[in-house]
């Protein structure tokens, strides 16, 4: 029971539309905000269609939501799981 593509396109699209994302994220990438010190990382469009990806985002809209008013996602887990789990893609 994954995310939607659709909606996590959607989701991405609010994303990208917040003042931070039109001045510094590269076209084709989104701002996540990962861990406890909310530490911030670009990441491809193209890692929504990444499996593992979309179960972890699937379990942050469970747990958490997607209003985030930091202008980018927020990720709940450990840098190094986000990282290693980015890195496959």
């Amino acid at each position: 029971m994954g995310i939607r593509l659709r909606n996590a396109k959607q989701i991405v699209r609010r994303i990208l539309l917040s003042s931070e994302a039109t001045s510094s994220v590269p076209k084709g990438h989104f701002v996540v905000y990962v861990g406890e010190t909310l530490k911030r990382f670009v990441v491809r469009v193209s890692s929504l269609k990444n499996p593992s990806f979309q179960k972890l985002l699937s379990h942050v809209e469970e747990e958490y939501g997607f209003n985030h008013p930091m202008g980018g996602l927020t990720i709940p887990c450990s840098e190094q799981v986000f990282t290693t789990l980015t890195a496959c893609n």
